[in-house]
């Protein structure tokens, strides 16, 4: 039985225009653990993305101590990289120590600061939970949670471990997105009621459809329970789920498609600069028939009540090369302008904005202009007094570690892109039952289909975890 959060719509809210933005959190575990007076670091899921965030903290001055990866060949790919790219090569790296088990990194790692953490979104709550109570510094690759309940979880327990977090979302780092909140919330726009969020930035997927018969043999050196961790076993197929996000992110049991993989980035800007809650009513479009992957294309709508002075406000995603309605896309093409592939538009009965999907390239015009200027260089933005905190360098990764050293708190912290996935999430349950579904944000109940109860509830395997 699901326990009744204690959140209430007030305190959403209250975070989004306070604490989510700017307030400083006390920061636990400020200390800098090795001899140079550095952030001990390690490094949990060791591919691509995993190793550039790593080389980028070491560049900006942490201590890298350790590499984790449940893949043998992912561990040897990211030292060799990093040995390339980080100060101190090849010698510093023999020096780093590789684990297969998180839980032995944890135990181990005794003068461990923070983690930053790069699996896939299946891994990241268990594990974000596991390294905060342990009063590590937790930055988390997006998305930062599969589930609602997840969600819910990191909500509530970010505040009472009083570490430094960050979501991987390095776009709301950079000062044109956080003027744009700053636009939105002075009413510049006016009343807004309709906002679109659209991704064609990685083409379209195979249309939804079951696992391939038979199964491979696990390469040498990959833990493929373990990989799996989380969710259900399933048989090792080369070259189906592993390795890489755009493998595994559109298999229902995995992740949530590019709705949590690339919405993760894109809502932060319209969740944070129309203060959503919870929306009230979901919607979700079936192309296909829905077998154990996404569909080929998405098409989500959510509708929010008024909250407090704003009005309701609907908000559109879609993927897969679908588009807003090209009535709502004409005044972007003004003057030949290119449609970003990934973007959001926010349609105020005063003026309109237009972002790119990491919260970058933001450009306005209010009624009665042609001309889109860019959200930095517009007059009437100009003169806006500046509410909002700014990254050291539109830096994402400096700022989380000026954070862990007791800095000004982060701007986008785990409880904040939590929250996020709060307000995209009930798209996939929606997806899932085939129908619409009247939410209820502060029980994460679908009031209309109590079905729905084991989409949003954590179903874990447990060998694995803590």
């Amino acid at each position: 039985m699901h326990r009744k959060s204690n959140l209430t719509r007030r305190s959403i809210l209250k975070g989004l225009s306070t604490v989510a933005f700017a307030a400083p959190l006390a920061v636990g575990n400020s200390r800098a653990g090795s001899p140079s007076g550095k952030l001990n670091l390690a490094l949990i899921g060791s591919g691509g993305r995993g190793r550039y965030i790593a080389m980028e903290a070491a560049q900006l001055g942490a201590h890298l101590v350790a590499l984790c990866d449940v893949d043998q060949a992912q561990l040897d790919s990211a030292r060799k990289f990093l040995a390339e790219k980080t100060q101190g090569g090849a010698a510093a790296m023999e020096r780093i120590r590789l684990y297969g088990d998180y839980r032995e990194l944890l135990d181990k790692e005794k003068s461990l600061d923070a983690v930053m953490i790069a699996t896939g979104s299946r891994w990241h709550a268990p594990i974000s939970v596991a390294f905060m109570k342990a009063g590590k510094h937790v930055y988390c690759e997006k998305p930062p949670v599969r589930k609602l309940a997840e969600a819910r979880e990191i909500i509530e327990l970010v505040p009472k471990c009083k570490v430094a977090t960050q979501t991987g979302t390095q776009g709301a780092a950079g000062k044109a997105a956080r003027r744009a909140v700053e636009v939105v919330h002075a009413g510049l726009l006016g009343q807004i009621h309709q906002a679109y969020l659209w991704c064609d930035g990685y083409g379209p997927n195979p249309p939804s459809h079951n696992r391939p018969d038979g199964e491979d043999p696990v390469p040498a050196g990959l833990n493929w329970d373990f990989w799996l961790g989380p969710s259900p076993l399933r048989p090792f197929k080369k070259d189906v789920y592993h390795p890489g996000c755009l493998r595994f992110q559109n298999w229902i049991d995995l992740c949530n498609g590019m709705l949590a993989g690339q919405g993760a980035h894109t809502f932060d800007l319209p969740v944070r600069a129309l203060k959503l809650d919870y929306p009230i009513h979901v919607e979700a479009e079936r192309p296909e028939p829905l077998l154990e992957t996404l569909p080929s294309k998405g098409m989500y709508r959510f509708k929010f009540a008024a909250r407090g002075s704003l009005a309701p406000v609907s908000l559109w995603w879609s993927d897969g090369g679908r588009y807003p309605p090209d009535d709502v896309m004409q005044g972007l093409k003004f003057g030949g302008r290119k449609i970003p592939k990934i973007g959001c538009l926010f349609v105020g009965e005063k003026g309109e904005m237009c972002t790119g999907g990491w919260g970058e390239g933001v450009i306005m015009r209010l009624a009665g202009e042609k001309t889109w200027r860019g959200v930095l260089d517009h007059e009437a933005a100009k003169s806006l007094p500046r509410t909002l905190p700014r990254a050291p360098g539109d830096n994402h990764v400096l700022e989380w570690l000026e954070a862990c050293k007791g800095g000004p708190a982060t701007f986008t912290g785990l409880d904040v892109g939590a929250h996020s996935a709060e307000v995209y999430l009930p798209g996939i349950v929606a997806l899932r039952l085939g129908r619409a579904i009247e939410w209820d944000g502060h029980a994460m109940k679908a009031k209309n289909a109590p079905e729905a109860d084991p989409l949003i509830q954590k179903s874990y395997r447990m060998k694995w975890l803590s």
